[in-house]
């Protein structure tokens, strides 16, 4: 199946694993997540996104891989595979921090549904564009706390992303969290999983229609 793999600047992954044109690995033993298998994302946007709570690989590169189908799947956030061959090099996707707010907010919101009002109305001011001030994200800080445990994390990770991103800090961190804990929470509830690359997608589509409106 075709998954894409991050890598440093050199080509390697952790404990100086080395990929390339043709390079295929393969994990001896039980596959577990994180922690033994070859770990790769779905699409080349969660890649990016989610880089940040996983390898945190600065500057990365790329790779279209081949993993195998003996795989183990994260709640949709990541892969982990018996073997992984290392195709090709391709573009990075350009990610902004707009667009990565704008992520965890379809995330959080994608578990919270209308059960946090105050926070809703909060995230639909700052989507239209119209209210992303830090005023604004301070005053939705504690709306979710009476939210189930994961449904708040995401909330609160996706309203820190927001603030981050206003007072001009580094919001990736928080985006990626936002997806995580929104991933999680639908699991531990049994619901259906979060489709993370449509929302991927929209996010980014839908935030460069703010940042560029049609003329």
């Amino acid at each position: 199946m075709k998954v894409y793999k991050l890598t440093d600047k050199a080509g390697q992954t952790r404990r100086g694993t080395q990929w390339g044109h043709g390079i295929t690995h393969t994990a001896e033993g039980e596959l577990r997540l994180c922690n033994n298998g070859l770990h790769a994302y779905s699409d080349p946007l969660l890649a990016v996104l989610l880089n940040p709570i996983h390898a945190a690989i600065v500057d990365p590169r790329l790779w279209e891989c081949d993993g195998s189908d003996q795989r183990l799947d994260d709640c949709g956030l990541k892969t982990c595979h018996r073997s992984l061959t290392t195709v090709k090099e391709i573009p990075l996707p350009e990610v902004t921090t707009a667009q990565r707010v704008r992520f965890a907010i379809y995330c959080a919101r994608e578990v919270v549904g209308d059960s946090c009002p105050k926070w809703s109305q909060w995230a639909e001011r700052w989507l239209t564009g119209e209210d992303r001030g830090p005023g604004a994200a301070r005053a939705a800080r504690d709306a979710a706390a009476d939210a189930a445990a994961w449904d708040a994390r995401a909330v609160r990770s996706a309203w820190a992303a927001a603030w981050a991103a206003a007072r001009a800090a580094d919001a990736a961190s928080w985006a990626a969290r936002a997806a995580r804990d929104a991933a999680v929470a639908a699991a531990d509830a049994a619901a259906e999983p979060i489709n993370l690359i449509a929302l991927a997608r929209k996010a980014i589509e839908d935030e460069a229609n703010i940042e560029e409106p049609p003329r």
